[in-house]
């Protein structure tokens, strides 16, 4: 026979023999194996309402979660273009040509500085408003 526990999951008779929780609700062994196919789908098992073993999905991220993800992205898209800021500004200083024009140049420190306020926006964490690079920044990096 196996048996649910919300305090302690499965048991099975014959495996702990008398060492089941007194919360521990009979269920059959075809919903068992059904509640363990859902969990290895993703789903966690919790006790319904009536105290028998119900399959849900789980909890999504936390408010925290989400924008500490958005906040590492962010990052990262800093990081990623920062060479080509540091490129032209060497290019500059030796007094050589620049591969980025001065308007591309300017429109990169904005996507930057952009970058740099999003956390502080009203739509963040949101990602659909990401700030977005400028089309060029592409076929630097390609």
């Amino acid at each position: 026979m196996i048996y649910y526990s919300p305090t302690g999951g499965f048991y099975s008779s014959k495996l702990h023999g008398g060492n089941i929780p007194d919360d521990a609700i009979e269920i059959t062994e075809s919903k068992y194996h059904e509640l363990l196919s859902e969990q290895g789908l993703g789903k966690s098992i919790k006790a319904g309402p009536d105290g028998l073993p119900v399959a849900v999905e789980p909890p999504g991220p936390t408010d925290e979660q989400i924008m500490s993800k958005e906040r590492a992205w962010r990052d990262a898209e800093l990081a990623s273009m920062m060479w080509l800021r540091e490129r032209h500004r060497d290019q500059q200083e030796i007094g050589g040509s620049t591969t980025l024009s001065s308007d591309q140049f300017a429109e990169l420190l904005v996507y930057m500085q952009a970058l740099r306020d999003w956390p502080q926006t009203s739509e963040f964490p949101d990602s659909l408003y990401r700030p977005v690079p400028p089309s060029w920044i592409a076929q630097q990096v390609d």
